[in-house]
């Protein structure tokens, strides 16, 4: 085997950064270890600015051209400004101590902003920092990648639901024949529960924490007491659009992060309930799949089309989702004040909410190639009049009919019926012209109930 160790497309040990490297571009300059220091130094430099702010006689307020620099620092941060992080970091064997250094190296030209450098990281613990950064990347990542996933998939299938609100579905519950449908009506129901894990996914409010070793501002007191230090980083977090915790340990307990990994757990898992029903769908005839020219579905078996999107997105969600539990179970455990546990497992943020995407784009293509069969649909469903067997023991009921269920049990369980046995069996009936008629007329597909009416609504 002549294959290097050279990282690359190719040699990824992980399909994140090989095969779907395309699928995940979004999440990169965001949770990737770059992506964190950017976010570390976004987190400095506005603690730098707030404290500037604060009218410390050791620190006068930074002037335009200062604050001008300190932007620039950190809106212009780059993949070599992450390496020199880097590179000094081989020294100091500490991945925060070495952005406050990096830091410090930025601003050596400015003279305000010198004369400052031991306000950089002024009376923060590394966890300060790092909460706050994590905080950020993951509501950018919510808002820039996760939110836009589930809102493709969404509008396609609300559209799909609208296309096929009046196609008639034999319903299949324990796999059996059932009460009808439409093939409208059951995608409008993953609308409507996806929409909703959405929402919930949407509102889960980030928390951060900016006070210090172990959450009292002890050194913060002890340098500056009559400051109103609680008061003081609620504002810089709010700069940041972040929501304070006021009572932590060292670490911000994390308990909003597995919040949210929940809420994007449960979202997952709809999302793979529905690749299952898409993919029995498939195999039934319900849908055939657009072809792509060129495509092969066996090496074997030229005929084949296969529903591989679907199995794709199933496969990503369960990797997703066994990530996203687990992160949402051990991130919120801390022995005392703080052990480094959750500093390694946080590093794999990007992995969890990857497969995530990855897991949505296979769906949303899958979605897209799929075309009703209305005869296949319609052949099954008509084969099985059986399924009246609930409306014309409903309605004998309101009217007083002896052992209705009972009646139709005998007529119909396990050997199904014929139209023409179904129908002498209702005009067979005592019952008023008009319930009688109504009963005749009805047919399998036209016993849909509100089906249609509740898809074109969602």
């Amino acid at each position: 085997m002549q294959i290097d160790s050279s990282l690359s497309a190719l040699t990824a040990l992980s399909p994140l950064d090989g095969r779907y490297a395309g699928q995940v571009h979004g999440l990169r300059p965001l949770l990737s270890e770059a992506g964190f220091m950017a976010h570390r130094v976004e987190v400095e430099i506005a603690w730098l600015i707030g404290l500037s702010e604060l009218g410390l006689p050791e620190m006068p307020a930074f002037d335009a051209s200062a604050r001008a620099r300190l932007k620039a620092v950190a809106e212009g941060f780059s993949q070599a400004d992450a390496a020199r992080i880097k590179a000094i970091e081989r020294d100091t064997n500490h991945d925060v101590k070495a952005v406050e250094y990096w830091l410090k190296e930025q601003v050596a030209d400015v003279p305000a902003l010198a004369a400052a450098a031991e306000f950089i990281h002024f009376a923060c613990t590394s966890e300060d920092i790092n909460n706050a950064s994590h905080a950020l990347m993951l509501q950018r990542a919510r808002t820039d990648c996760l939110l836009p996933a589930y809102g493709s998939i969404l509008a396609r299938l609300r559209d799909l639901a609208h296309q096929y609100a009046d196609q008639p579905l034999l319903s299949r519950t324990h796999g059996q024949p059932a009460t009808p449908t439409t093939m409208g009506k059951e995608l409008a129901n993953v609308v409507a529960r996806l929409r909703q894990a959405v929402g919930v996914m949407a509102a889960v409010r980030p928390l951060a924490k900016l006070n210090g070793a172990t959450g009292n501002y002890n050194a913060h007191l002890a340098a500056c007491p009559d400051i109103d230090w609680p008061m003081f980083s609620a504002q810089v977090l709010q700069g940041l659009g972040l929501t304070q915790n006021p009572y932590t340990i060292q670490i911000e307990p994390h308990d909003w992060i597995a919040e949210l990994f929940d809420a994007v757990a449960r979202a997952n898992t709809i999302l793979l309930d529905l690749n299952r029903d898409l993919w029995g769908y498939i195999s039934l005839g319900y849908f055939r799949q657009r072809l792509r020219e060129g495509e092969v579905g066996s090496s074997t078996m030229p005929h084949k089309v296969n529903p591989i999107d679907f199995e794709n997105s199933e496969g990503n969600l369960g990797l997703a989702n066994a990530m996203l539990r687990h992160l949402s179970e051990k991130l919120p455990v801390s022995r005392w004040q703080r052990d480094l546990s959750d500093s390694t497992v946080l590093r794999n943020l990007g992995v969890a909410l990857g497969y995530t995407l990855v897991a949505c784009d296979a769906c949303l293509r899958g979605l897209g190639k799929l075309e009703l069969d209305a005869e296949a649909i319609d052949a099954d469903i008509d084969a099985c009049w059986e399924i009246l067997a609930e409306p014309v023991q409903t309605v004998m009921r309101r009217h007083g009919l002896p052992h209705p269920y009972e009646q139709l049990k005998a007529l119909t369980r396990g050997r199904g019926i014929t139209r023409e046995a179904l129908q002498n069996f209702i005009a067979s009936l005592d019952l008023p012209a008009e319930p009688k008629a109504r009963l005749l007329a009805l047919t399998p597909r036209s016993y849909i109930g509100l089906a249609a009416r509740l898809a074109a609504d969602i």
